[in-house]
């Protein structure tokens, strides 16, 4: 592709590799990737869940889509720093645009995420979701765990557990794990929850190592620990971005002090090559609430880790 004819999420033709073009210009489909709804060939897409009527505090996240997006521009000109290769080069991925869903009828959008996860990976690519609020990753896991047998192992990075007790099917960013161990999607004992720092006293079986326990284990410690966790089992991975510290995210709708730096996450997420992951989201990205579009930026950062992880996978 000629490298000066720009939007490439728009003209690109060769779905592989990465061709730089202006971070101030053009349509800002994540890191450049075309934006099609053709999955010929295609082993990853990137889809937008603009959801954040799920939310106990700050909404906002149904911009989060649209903000990393914007952001993964400032990094689309090359590979990462320190990656062994460019996951593009490795990886067909696309922007699928995002899931449609009428607000109007909030009772029926659980069920319309799911069928939209269903209708990406019963084609064939894996799915990295950008949220949007936390609760789109529940009819995710169910998309994921039809697909690929339930229960899968949950590696979970938050500020909170997201596994308050509900009786009542709620719509609601805080409740979803706790359904999704009830409903044997997810197995607790095979599951890690990383960074958390809010009080929840029951765990539900969830191996938990909350922020103190990275901050005084470190980086190596916390990768070993989910490695002997998770073992070969099928993963899905979602991070919440605020279990980032609010110096290094604060555009998000439940800050929380004392989390992980943004070096600590990609190092751990980098530190994770090998796991059998099969599905991943980021979510909580509330720009309203940043400051010079770094939580987008981290967002986006994650977002490029996961994809990296995708690409070091074991051969099925």
């Amino acid at each position: 592709m000629d490298k000066d004819t720009g939007d490439h999420a728009i003209l690109r033709k060769d779905l592989y590799g990465t061709t730089p073009e202006p971070t101030y210009a053009g349509a800002t489909s994540f890191m450049r990737r075309k934006y099609t709804r053709d999955l010929e060939g295609v082993d990853v897409v990137v889809t937008g869940v603009p959801l954040d009527t799920a939310t106990t505090n700050r909404p906002g996240a149904r911009f989060g889509p649209r903000a990393v997006r914007a952001a993964s521009t400032i990094m689309a000109w090359e590979k990462p720093y320190g990656m062994e290769f460019d996951p593009f080069d490795k990886l067909a991925v696309v922007d699928y645009g995002d899931c449609f869903f009428d607000f109007g009828r909030p009772q029926e959008v659980p069920d319309a995420i799911e069928a939209h996860a269903t209708k990406i990976i019963s084609q064939g690519p894996a799915l990295l979701a950008l949220g949007g609020d936390h609760f789109i990753a529940y009819p995710l896991l169910k998309a994921h765990a039809n697909k690929y047998g339930a229960p899968l192992s949950l590696i979970h990075f938050d500020a909170h557990s997201d596994t308050w007790p509900d009786t009542e099917d709620r719509v609601d960013h805080g409740t979803m794990f706790f359904h999704a161990a009830k409903d044997g999607i997810v197995d607790p004992a095979s599951s890690v929850q990383i960074g958390l720092r809010t009080t929840n006293n029951d765990t539900l079986g969830f191996n938990v190592l909350d922020a103190p326990w990275v901050h005084e284990n470190g980086i190596a410690a916390v990768i070993e620990k989910i490695k002997s966790v998770v073992g070969s089992r099928p993963a899905y991975l979602t991070f919440d971005i605020d279990c980032l510290d609010p110096s290094y995210a604060p555009g998000t709708g439940t800050p929380v002090c004392g989390g992980l730096s943004s070096y600590q996450a990609l190092e751990i997420l980098r530190g994770l090559a090998g796991i059998n992951l099969v599905g991943m989201d980021l979510v909580e990205v509330a720009p309203a609430y940043d400051v010079g579009e770094i939580t987008a930026l981290a967002g986006a950062a994650l977002a490029m880790e996961m994809l990296y992880l995708y690409a070091n996978r074991p051969a099925r």
